[in-house]
């Protein structure tokens, strides 16, 4: 660990799956989104 700007000697303290979390990320926005999209049709129904 002399040289520390070695990008070898840096360890990936926490290792991700950049695509699981990007599809994971979509995914959950969309079901929030499918859940507000039924709660308005629900009430617009409701109020007519």
């Amino acid at each position: 660990m002399d040289n520390v700007q070695d990008p070898r000697n840096h360890v990936n303290e926490e290792p991700s799956n950049d695509f699981i979390d990007t599809a994971l990320g979509f995914g959950v926005f969309f079901g929030f989104m499918l859940v507000v999209f039924t709660v308005a049709v629900i009430i617009k129904y409701a109020i007519s």
